[in-house]
């Protein structure tokens, strides 16, 4: 991987959760995903089965605010908060973690942590029970 290819994938990978569709060559296509969720957990073994994943469960467009991104010896870690408003006008909420595997400019290895989708009513009960030291 070269210095910038971390940062270019990473901002590309970004545009991709933004605006959904088709990924083009942001994966390899052999690319191998493993996602944990607060209670599940699944895996993709190519570019079009973590696209079909992505299209399932977030098929809305949405803001993502990456909040760190750390190069590592393979690629990136990333930080960050995606919101979304679904179909019906609901608004949606979910903390992530990515690490990312990266050669020549596509993402081959890939792991996610997510908190969840959060819909409006929690996203304020959270806010009402809990006081963060850095929201």
């Amino acid at each position: 991987m070269t210095g910038a290819e971390g940062p270019d994938t990473a901002a590309r990978f970004v545009a991709w959760l933004e605006a959904g569709g088709d990924p083009g060559d942001l994966f390899a296509p052999d690319a191998f995903a493993d996602l944990s969720l607060p209670q599940w957990r699944l895996q993709a073994a190519s570019a079009g089965e973590l696209a079909e994943i992505r299209a399932k469960s977030h098929p809305w467009p949405g803001r993502v605010t990456v909040e760190r991104l750390d190069p590592t010896p393979r690629g990136w870690v990333m930080q960050m908060v995606e919101r979304w408003t679904d179909e019906q006008g609901a608004r949606w909420y979910c903390r992530e973690m990515f690490r990312a595997d990266v050669t020549d400019g596509a993402i081959t290895d890939f792991a996610v942590y997510c908190t969840g989708d959060w819909d409006e009513a929690t996203v304020h009960r959270h806010a009402a029970e809990v006081r963060l030291s850095r929201p």
